[in-house]
């Protein structure tokens, strides 16, 4: 049994959901997470949790990236403890606390076997795997072969002309952390990636915040392609709609995370830890990829969809971003300010 309560965004910026101890236990230690992840994707593995420890109360504070970013820094330097456990889709911001020390080491049983680049000092975690795709419309390409790279992405829109002007879409790197990320991480990857955003610019491509959005766009066929779509949700949406496609790029895939760390000031940082080491298990893990259908992270867990699975299938192909400093770059408003700038310069030739 659970309670939701709903707080105004003005006050605490979060939906809180109550997962009493299933003991029953009045007086039950409770875990506090701030988290990205909606609560109802979240609720298998916190059940499942509880299953293993039924004593232990749980406390799901659901928020955006950014909110659970400035209450951990807030609440840290104010003195007051903060949740016990974090995880976010913001490499970045995760990295940056692990970084400037509002985050702690947490040395697991799977710490030494996690994948180097997932591990960042035994403090930050990447807990998923999950590739930048394009998404399509399938019945928009009965008779035309759907682009496996940007070279023939370029093409197809060069090609299909006025067919499908305004017809696609992709992250408004602006206001969505996500776009920002991949379209970062392909400056690095594609040294002609300003042509790929010139030839969407020329196509009239909609900018959009959210997957959902260009999604379900997609799925009705007022969309006919979606470009670096996060792939869980493009995997979910295409499970549920059969007109939805979904392309791996070839020439190479980015892949981002889902990063979990124990906060520094956290108020019961045994029950953080607890949490962690749970999500990294193998019974964790394969709840991840099975229940919640987001790749797993976990060498262990090689059934479905994983990251051993796509590697034994894709290889260098993949791209995931690494957990490290390195994340920060465009933290720097500078810099930011500058990709920002040029990617709105490159979308208005015409």
């Amino acid at each position: 049994m659970f309670v939701a309560l709903f707080f105004s965004a003005s006050v605490v910026h979060a939906e809180v959901t109550l997962f009493p101890a299933i003991s029953g236990r009045a007086n039950a230690p409770e875990l506090v997470v701030y988290s990205s992840l909606d609560e109802p994707l979240a609720k298998p593995m916190i059940v499942k949790f509880q299953q293993a420890n039924p004593d232990i109360a749980v406390r799901y504070e659901d928020m955006l990236t950014g909110i659970i970013y400035d209450r951990i820094v807030q609440e840290t330097d104010s003195g007051r403890k903060t949740a016990d456990f974090a995880f976010s889709s913001a490499m970045d911001l995760q990295v940056k606390l692990a970084n400037d020390g509002y985050a702690q080491a947490s040395h697991l049983p799977m710490s030494l076997r996690w994948p180097n680049w997932a591990n960042w000092r035994d403090t930050a975690y990447a807990l998923t795997f999950e590739p930048a795709v394009f998404v399509y419309h399938k019945p928009s390409f009965k008779n035309l072969t759907v682009p496996s790279t940007r070279a023939e992405f370029i093409q197809y829109l060069q090609s299909q002309g006025d067919a499908v002007h305004g017809r696609i879409a992709t992250y408004d790197i602006e206001r969505s952390g996500v776009g920002f990320l991949f379209m970062s991480r392909d400056q690095e990857q594609f040294d002609d990636i300003w042509s790929v955003v010139k030839a969407m610019g020329a196509a009239g491509v909609k900018l959009y915040s959210t997957s959902q959005a260009i999604l379900e766009r997609v799925a009705d066929g007022r969309f006919v392609l979606g470009y670096n779509i996060l792939g869980s949700y493009a995997a979910d949406w295409a499970a549920r709609h059969p007109d939805v496609g979904i392309v791996l790029p070839k020439d190479y895939t980015v892949v981002m995370s889902r990063i979990g760390l124990v906060p520094q000031a956290a108020a019961t940082p045994e029950l953080g830890r607890k949490f962690l080491d749970f999500f990294m298990s193998r019974e964790g893990q394969t709840i991840l990829t099975q229940e919640l259908q987001i790749p797993a992270v976990n060498p262990d867990v090689a059934v479905g969809n994983t990251a051993t699975t796509m590697r034994e299938m894709l290889g260098g192909q993949l791209k995931p971003v690494p957990v490290s400093p390195g994340l920060m770059v465009y933290l720097d408003q500078v810099k930011r300010s500058r990709l920002i700038a040029k990617w709105n310069d490159v979308l208005r030739l015409q």
